[in-house]
């Protein structure tokens, strides 16, 4: 549980930072500004969901998360999205980048830990079996 909460915790990290880039002025930008919108909101939904809800969808939905929202601004720092062109400068970039490896670590591990990817991902015996030989 303790990994889970660590990952709520980054979740709700990166949703902060996206709501005060928000008010700060991301509004203003047609399709990046609602989008931090729903980053927020999804963030805050997740941690809830990840410290409430014992299953796997939330831990899914997490690394989910930390990669769309991660892998959206490395698009915008190398070839720009929706033409914005973000730059690794400042406080808030790094704590949201940050806060976005650790949600997609600490969910991946919790998937692990928890046994979830055992279910979705078995091991073939035949395989194992092999291995030892």
């Amino acid at each position: 549980m303790a990994i889970r909460v660590l990952a709520a915790v980054a979740a709700l990290v990166s949703a902060a930072v996206h709501l005060w880039l928000w008010f700060e002025g991301v509004r203003d930008q047609d399709v990046i500004g609602p989008a931090f919108m729903v980053n927020a909101i999804a963030g805050a939904v997740i941690a809830v969901l990840l410290v409430t809800w014992r299953h796997w969808l939330p831990l899914f939905l997490v690394v989910g998360f930390g990669i769309s929202t991660l892998g959206a601004f490395i698009i915008s720092t190398t070839v720009g999205l929706f033409d914005v062109h973000a730059s690794w400068e400042g406080w808030d970039e790094w704590l949201a980048a940050a806060s976005e490896v650790v949600v997609i670590v600490a969910g991946l591990w919790s998937l692990r830990a928890e046994g979830w990817l055992d279910r979705f991902l078995p091991v073939r015996q035949s395989s194992l079996h092999k291995a030892e030989h």
